[in-house]
């Protein structure tokens, strides 16, 4: 059985002021994230996380009996799907470090 979700009165009044443009991306990225091929695998990443929030992230999740990495996924995916992250035209307000090649 598949999960239903529940929209606030909020999230629907903001849907509709949605212009066609923002409404085909999402329903594309909706497409993408939840299509069979999307399931198919995962990848293992390596993350640097400060010690003290990775415990405290990890009592956390203890305490509300989930695994901390399943809730980790389910935050990137809360995060992804939100409609704030999909219309943001903000840019990120964090400075981002220069990608390319590391000194070793």
């Amino acid at each position: 059985m598949r999960p239903v979700q529940y929209f606030s009165k909020e999230y629907l009044e903001q849907c509709k002021g949605m212009k066609p443009e923002a409404i085909l991306r999402f329903l594309d990225e909706f497409r993408m994230l939840h299509s069979p091929a999307a399931r198919r695998g995962s990848r293992l990443i390596s993350l640097k996380v400060p010690e003290n929030l990775l415990e405290a992230f990890k009592a956390k999740a203890s305490l509300h009996d989930v695994p901390y990495q399943t809730q980790i996924k389910r935050l990137m995916m809360d995060w992804v799907t939100s409609p704030a992250a999909a219309t943001d035209g903000e840019k990120d307000k964090h400075p981002r470090r220069r990608t390319g090649t590391r000194k070793v």
